[in-house]
């Protein structure tokens, strides 16, 4: 990720209660802004900003949950106040925190927009980050 505000430090974060934390070391895969329908469901928002480590690199302390959201996609929140964590597709070693968890969310910086078919029509994107209407090429 060319310019990556994260780079090799480490990131922290965790739950509005305080009873979940979790630490994030290394280079992240990539930084985006999923807009599909099951992600607004699940943070109750237009969006899920997340972040996209190989689950080694992140550690997390105290006790979550999880609910599948697909057969393949598992979201972390925290039992106690419901602050969504991350996604985990079973089918990959890979984890998405996400941004609004993070201790310092300002340093998230998104490289891109996927699932713009299913946006919000009042949400007007004009960050001039790629846009793809579902996943980007792999």
């Amino acid at each position: 990720m060319p310019d990556d505000p994260l780079g090799e430090t480490a990131i922290s974060g965790g739950c509005l209660c305080g009873a979940v934390r979790y630490a994030a070391r290394g280079k992240p895969l990539n930084s985006r802004v999923c807009h599909c329908s099951q992600c607004q469901k699940a943070t109750g928002a237009a969006f899920n900003a997340r972040i996209l480590y190989s689950r080694e690199q992140v550690n997390f302390q105290g006790a979550y949950a999880t609910a599948h959201s697909s057969d393949d996609l598992l979201r972390g929140f925290c039992p106690d106040c419901g602050t969504s964590l991350f996604t985990h597709r079973l089918s990959t070693n890979w984890i998405g925190v996400t941004a609004g968890s993070l201790d310092d969310a300002g340093r998230f910086k998104p490289e891109a927009h996927t699932w713009i078919v299913e946006k919000q029509p009042w949400l007007v994107i004009t960050d001039g980050l790629p846009q793809f209407e579902r996943m980007p090429p792999a």
